[in-house]
């Protein structure tokens, strides 16, 4: 079965917020740690400071981030991200198409994870690209179920 979706063009907002939960959910262990240990220097010098230091520690490393993922949304290198894409879906591959004559292959073992929420697909290929479906570019409910049945026998769904 091919699944053909309507055009989808992904909105840089939607980008930033997906991209960002999923680093956080990956690596955020590493921030909650630098905070603790930072918090822990209050045993060796009782002072309110390193409280302060761990919050502004943390405020810094979402900043880090959001800053790389924005960045993704002003570069050249990332406009591809940006365009408006019809997507052909089969048990082999994806096809992001442009228009009928342009497109891109992509291979399944090519996607690391994936996510299903509450009316979206969120492919991630790695921590910049992401691949986002909303469940409104898909013709019918029996393509989306098809789609949703590809992520679960590839293993990509957790």
């Amino acid at each position: 079965m091919i699944v053909k979706t309507k055009n989808y063009k992904l909105e840089k907002k939607i980008y930033i917020n997906i991209a960002l939960k999923n680093v956080l959910k990956k690596q955020g262990w590493i921030a909650g740690l630098g905070a603790f240990v930072i918090c822990l220097g209050y045993i060796w010098i009782p002072s309110i400071w390193w409280f302060i230091a761990a919050v502004l520690g943390l405020g810094l490393y979402l900043l880090f981030w959001w800053v790389q993922f924005y960045g993704v949304t002003q570069l050249e290198q990332g406009k591809m991200l940006f365009e408006k894409f019809h997507y052909e879906i089969t048990s082999q591959q994806i096809i992001m198409k442009l228009n009928p004559r342009e497109g891109m292959p992509l291979k399944w073992d090519q996607i690391q994870a994936a996510e299903i929420g509450k009316d979206f697909f969120v492919l991630y290929i790695n921590k910049a690209q992401i691949l986002y479906w909303p469940f409104k570019i898909f013709n019918t409910d029996n393509e989306r179920k098809f789609v949703g049945s590809i992520l679960k026998t590839k293993g990509l769904v957790k």
